[in-house]
């Protein structure tokens, strides 16, 4: 029996069951949409904020690329992700800066949101609880507080929708819960094609998994919507598969780091391609497509073309988060690797405390 087969193996490899935080994703999307709308937020002023911040790092930051992406030709106010100490000279009053950790303690966010309370911005938190909670209640800031006891990387329905939710609240833009619920209704019905009940020979998540097993995978993606599904592939792997991955993103690629496959002979058994792919992607970005993939093949390296599910974008977007999410979860346990723990972040954490 191959070991992506074997119910015994999986369970003994993944002690935490993350497998059952991935499938209950739908579900995770659902009840994020009820905390969102029940969330006690300020009266809807869009004329009153001239741009928007969002300040969070990893599983926590990674819901706002994909919110940003998804508005990216609809929102009318600038709106700017940072990841660092830091924040923007631009912010003043007339920021709406959404502080987002999902334990609560990240310490870029933490100093992110002390920096925003100097310049007086409008402050929103994201998070399960911790110091960014206890901070926002004193301060008397508005809290979304979503459910502990994740990784934060498993819980990104609770930032994606709460996210977008509060947007659609505060009047920056359309409310999009019926968009939401379609998208979960879809992800009910995918999802049960890449369980770990399902066998290799009808799982596509276990087939490009074994595809991806001891190489370097290299995400790529157009720049309109699916430049952060490309980012969350990556991250997924590096996280749950323990190996190195990279992306980057349709036109830029093409303007240097194109150049560096001319000579890469030495390592091409080692690389493994995979293009995401959209039917509303610029019509210059698919030609780019089409002549890149065509390059990949002349050189014999592992190319995979994946196209997400649905009418929607949003659809579309998720359908494709969810086969990447479950195949970094089968490159885990090929890997023979717990998905869940990350030790080397908890170990830098603990290190950048004692200083």
């Amino acid at each position: 029996m191959h070991i992506l087969d074997d119910q015994r193996v999986i369970k003994q490899i993944d002690r935490q069951d993350f497998a059952g935080l991935i499938e209950e994703f739908p579900d995770q999307l659902e009840e994020a949409l009820t905390i969102a709308e029940s969330a006690r937020l300020p009266r809807p002023n869009p004329a009153s904020i001239s741009n928007l911040v969002v300040a969070g790092l990893g599983g926590s930051a990674i819901a706002a690329d994909l919110v940003k992406s998804y508005l990216n030709y609809r929102l009318k106010v600038p709106f700017q992700i940072i990841r660092h100490y830091l924040i923007p000279s631009f912010v003043t009053p007339r920021t709406l800066f959404i502080c987002s950790s999902y334990s609560g303690n990240t310490e870029e966010t933490l100093s992110a949101y002390a920096e925003a309370r100097r310049a007086k911005a409008r402050i929103i938190s994201l998070s399960s609880g911790g110091k960014l909670a206890e901070l926002s209640r004193k301060s008397k800031n508005p809290l979304i507080q979503i459910p502990p006891g994740y990784p934060p990387r498993a819980a990104l329905g609770y930032s994606f929708v709460s996210l977008l939710i509060l947007l659609g609240r505060l009047g920056l833009v359309k409310d999009e819960k019926s968009e939401i619920k379609q998208t979960i209704r879809l992800l009910d019905r995918y999802n049960v094609n890449f369980l770990p009940l399902v066998p290799k020979s009808n799982n596509p998540a276990k087939k490009l998994a074994e595809k991806l097993y001891r190489k370097i995978p290299l995400i790529y993606a157009g720049e309109d919507y699916f430049s952060p599904v490309a980012l969350r592939w990556k991250q997924q792997i590096c996280e749950n598969a323990k190996v190195l991955s990279f992306c980057n993103v349709f036109p830029e690629f093409n303007h240097n780091e194109l150049v560096g496959w001319d000579k890469m002979e030495h390592l091409q058994s080692k690389l493994a391609v995979i293009i995401l792919k959209d039917e509303d992607d610029h019509k210059q970005v698919k030609l780019r497509m089409k002549l890149i993939a065509q390059m990949f093949k002349e050189k014999k390296i592992e190319l995979m073309e994946l196209s997400g599910s649905g009418n929607t974008v949003m659809e579309r977007m998720f359908s494709l988060i969810h086969y990447g999410d479950w195949t970094s979860y089968y490159l885990a346990i090929l890997n023979k690797v717990n998905p869940t723990p990350v030790e080397i972040i908890e170990r830098l954490k603990k290190n950048l405390v004692r200083g």
